[in-house]
């Protein structure tokens, strides 16, 4: 069984090189909530150097909260941007010699395109103008692989090792108890669920079902790379191959 480990770089706040090692695709901060020009080349080149896939991973024009402000913002707007924010990481990648394979919105984006069908649209008529044969990455069942796979691209349901689910199968909103999960054993625990069973414990207790295709490794946390190298070594010690989709 092959699943993809992916972990969002650029952004200034962890050790990516080292966060590299451990992971089969990256997600680079394409400048609107961090990072810049000489940020995102430097992780293409890390990127390029391990093997590992690059994608972009625009976000919403808030550099101030780091892209975790909810924004309403019109369709238009948003297509334009998220168009801006690929092409200007596809433009560097080029330039190394690298080709990008998928799109994974940041922060509020992320989550408002998980259930606003116009705004998952604006991004997948985004990623489709860049180049129709990048994948799409949303929270598994969501607004935006829905919206992808009916545009034709290929989407990719995305579940999370160190976030907490509620009973509808979204991510518990940062700041609620529980919704950062710091605890090694159970995140490992939780990731392995995801993976082999197809589901999560929500923190009501209930079971949900989602599938799980990549999984996202945040690499900002004080333990992030130790954390990092563990699920690696376990998710390889059972068998799983790391390998990004495509």
């Amino acid at each position: 069984m092959d699943i993809d480990l992916n972990a969002d770089l650029g952004e200034g706040c962890g050790d990516d090189e080292a966060i590299l090692d451990c992971v089969s695709s990256a997600n680079v901060a394409c400048g609107w909530h961090a990072g810049d020009a000489d940020t995102m080349r430097a992780a293409v080149r890390a990127a390029q150097a391990r093997g590992v896939a690059v994608g972009a991973h625009p976000s919403f024009p808030d550099r101030e909260h780091f892209g975790r402000r909810a924004m309403q913002l019109p369709a238009d707007t948003v297509y334009s941007g998220v168009l801006y924010q690929i092409g200007a990481l596809q433009a560097i990648a080029r330039g190394e010699g690298v080709r990008l394979t998928h799109v994974k919105p940041h922060g509020a984006l992320y989550n408002q395109a998980a259930r606003d069908p116009q705004l998952a649209a604006a991004i997948v008529a985004a990623v489709r103008a860049a180049d129709p044969g990048l994948a799409v990455v949303g929270l598994s069942g969501g607004e935006l692989v829905r919206q992808a796979r009916a545009a034709g691209l290929r989407a990719l349901n995305e579940v999370f090792a160190d976030r907490a689910y509620l009973a509808d199968g979204s991510l518990a909103p940062r700041g609620t108890p529980g919704a950062l999960i710091e605890d090694e054993a159970q995140a490992l625990a939780q990731t392995l669920q995801m993976i082999t069973q197809g589901c999560v414990t929500a923190l009501d207790g209930s079971t949900v079902a989602l599938a799980a295709d990549t999984v996202c490794l945040h690499g900002d946390g004080p333990h992030a790379v130790a954390f990092a190298r563990r699920l690696r070594h376990e998710l390889l010690a059972r068998g799983l191959s790391l390998r990004a989709p495509g």
